[in-house]
């Protein structure tokens, strides 16, 4: 595995364009939240962590991975706060094709809005095989996913400004 023993959450904030003024949504499924409270806690820490005012960080949970991605139409079309949207849930294999057709719902719906909306949405969806591997990417020996989902979310947002 190319990630082995690595922790990829690691950034300088000093490379990162400045958050003022920018607003961010974070979407969390509520499936497997011993693991996605994780990724939002990392997310919404980092956004601060780089300026983002509380008041500026809309959270809103739903009930699973499908969930997210109307929650992430709806919050595009209606709330004035975002600059991005992050998504942020977990798929763990388990013994029958669930696994597939939601990884496979997710992502293609996570396109589709990044090509239909103006507002980019970051995907922090873990799609592993065990709950260890989802547990060393939410906080563990692989860092936190929802940091990255964070880092790249100031960047994205960044870019969509630039109109």
């Amino acid at each position: 595995m190319a990630t082995a023993g690595k922790n990829l959450s690691n950034f300088n904030a000093d490379q990162l364009p400045s958050v003022e003024g920018m607003g961010f949504a974070i979407i969390t499924a509520e499936w497997n939240n011993d693991i996605t409270f994780n990724l939002e806690k990392g997310a919404i820490e980092t956004l601060q962590e780089l300026g983002v005012s509380e008041k500026n960080i809309l959270v809103k949970r739903v009930p699973g991975s499908l969930e997210l991605i109307f929650a992430a139409k709806h919050i595009a079309e209606t709330s004035h706060i975002p600059n991005a949207i992050i998504i942020i849930g977990c798929v763990i294999r388990g013994e029958t094709a669930h696994f597939d057709y939601v990884c496979q719902s997710v992502f293609h719906g996570l396109a589709l809005l990044n090509t239909q909306q103006n507002i980019p949405v970051i995907g922090c969806v873990l799609t592993d095989d065990t709950r260890e591997q989802s547990i060393a990417r939410s906080g563990g020996i692989h860092g936190n996913k929802g940091v990255e989902a964070a880092v790249a979310a100031v960047q994205m947002g960044h870019l969509a400004m630039q109109r």
